[in-house]
């Protein structure tokens, strides 16, 4: 008779992030770096407010993308997601609660609020005001979809540094929204649907 030697579980480490708190994380980095590409495409000159705010999102939002690396890092999951949104969209993540916001991306793109290339592309040669109002339009409509992503999170995040961040940009993001329909205003444009 062969003796197998007694094995004894070992403790089980908990999970750093969730699996929700993960597909945030990679999501919303992803999310951040589209603004970051907007920012360098931005006409630099352009007048100084535009440029300053933009440059203002562009510091938020390189911290924030860092903090989001790292704790993916300490969670040794890869930093891109395979599959974007899916977070939110499982049924392990509360996909039959009517209380979530809508998610919905309606210009093509995998999450809410993104820039087509086609967009992306219309900014980097537009000039002046016109660089100016793109500018304005594509960022406030990112920075809306980055709240509704960040509602989600805090809706399915229970407690932690995680959904901490995420009301942290709920707040920042809904205030520099704010500022940018009242420029939009001023330039006599409207915000894209």
């Amino acid at each position: 008779m062969l003796l197998r030697p007694l094995l004894i579980p070992e403790h089980e480490t908990p999970a750093v992030l969730s699996q929700t708190e993960i597909g945030f994380s990679q999501d919303m980095a992803t999310h951040h770096e589209q603004a970051l590409i907007m920012v360098q495409r931005l006409d630099s000159g352009v007048d100084p407010t535009v440029r300053q705010l933009a440059q203002q999102i562009a510091d938020a939002q390189r911290m924030e993308i860092g903090t989001l690396l790292g704790w993916l890092r300490l969670a040794n999951a890869s930093p891109d997601s395979k599959h974007p949104m899916a977070w939110i969209t499982s049924d392990s993540a509360g996909a039959h609660d009517h209380s979530m916001p809508t998610m919905a991306a309606t210009n093509g793109t995998s999450m809410p609020g993104m820039a087509t290339q086609t967009e992306l592309d219309a900014l980097a040669v537009a000039r002046g005001k016109d660089a100016e109002v793109l500018f304005l339009q594509l960022m406030l409509r990112h920075h809306r979809g980055g709240v509704a992503m960040a509602k989600a999170a805090d809706q399915l995040v229970a407690s932690g540094p995680v959904k901490e961040a995420a009301r942290g940009m709920i707040a920042a993001q809904s205030q520099e929204a704010g500022l940018m329909t009242i420029m939009l205003a001023q330039r006599n444009a409207q915000p894209l649907s």
